[in-house]
């Protein structure tokens, strides 16, 4: 049996003024319920960058690094329903998705 394929994924994120308008307390909060949701989800490793100072293609993006694509749909599934992504104060733009070191597991499967 074949190992789990490691995947990264990048997803770019644009913060809407909306999040802006909102008090420093009130987007703790948010942040709170986003904080738990990827708590919840063990099985996939997942870090959120700003970036709005240093790019003019987005304003934040998250790198998330997993095995299991179920696990990582599943993550943003739930982050999706927040109102973070619902209201929405935040959107996706783009993302990046990859397996690291691809081409190994493609030789040693044709070897």
């Amino acid at each position: 049996m074949s190992n789990p394929l490691p995947m990264m994924a990048i997803v770019y994120l644009a913060i809407e003024p909306a999040w802006l308008a909102l008090t420093r307390p009130e987007r703790r909060e948010y942040a709170a319920e986003i904080g738990a949701i990827v708590d919840r989800h063990e099985n996939v490793s997942f870090e959120w960058f700003d970036a709005d100072a240093l790019s003019g293609k987005h304003t934040d993006f998250t790198v998330c690094r997993f095995t299991d694509m179920r696990a990582y749909h599943h993550l943003w599934e739930e982050l999706r329903d927040t109102a973070v992504f619902s209201k929405p104060f935040a959107r996706i733009t783009d993302v990046s998705l990859g397996i690291e070191n691809g081409f190994v597991d493609y030789e040693e499967a044709i070897a």
